[in-house]
């Protein structure tokens, strides 16, 4: 979870000819698949795309993170630069101790994915929905760590193959004492 806070802020109202404070205000954030979701079904196309999002686009995504009820739509609008800065790099955070070694060539997977993907995922792979509040790069990494653990060992190359039965021909013949 990320804890920020929008600085109090004071400006002049022309209508009223006056100066006015707006306060400080705390607000905890979640960048989970319950975000995504919540993201997607209002604006009803995939988050997790190349494509730049909009400035509405983007402050639908951080009122979707928020967990903190009742926040004033206008406090997402005059959150400073290094509090936008806090929440992309938190957004942008592995989460997990686990890394993965990507084998050189492998291509990666042009599926667009979106929150009923990733649900499906979960789905398949037994996942509980309780993850679904997780941080969404920590999901992302239980599910392929869960997919990884459950896919079916890799075949031997031939080469492996032909060094494996010379290995075991050998253990065979020095066992029995016989030349072949």
């Amino acid at each position: 979870m990320l804890k920020i806070i929008i600085p109090s802020s004071e400006f002049f109202n022309e209508t009223s000819s006056e100066f006015l404070t707006r306060p400080e205000v705390k607000i905890d954030m979640e960048h989970s698949l319950v975000s995504l979701s919540k993201w997607e079904a209002e604006f009803e196309k995939p988050f997790l795309s190349k494509e730049d999002k909009t400035p509405a686009e983007t402050s639908g995504y951080l009122r979707a993170m928020t967990l903190t009820p009742n926040v004033s739509p206008e406090v997402f609008w005059r959150m400073p630069p290094e509090v936008i800065t806090q929440i992309n790099t938190y957004i942008g955070a592995k989460m997990s101790a686990t890394w993965f070694t990507e084998v050189p060539g492998s291509s990666k997977s042009r599926e667009i994915i979106t929150s009923e993907i990733i649900y499906y995922w979960m789905t398949a792979l037994n996942i509980p929905f309780e993850c679904e509040v997780w941080n969404l790069n920590r999901l992302f990494t239980l599910i392929k760590v869960t997919n990884q653990k459950n896919s079916p060992a890799k075949k031997m190359g031939k080469g492996e193959q032909l060094a494996q039965q010379r290995r075991l021909n050998a253990e065979r013949m020095a066992s029995n004492n016989t030349t072949g």
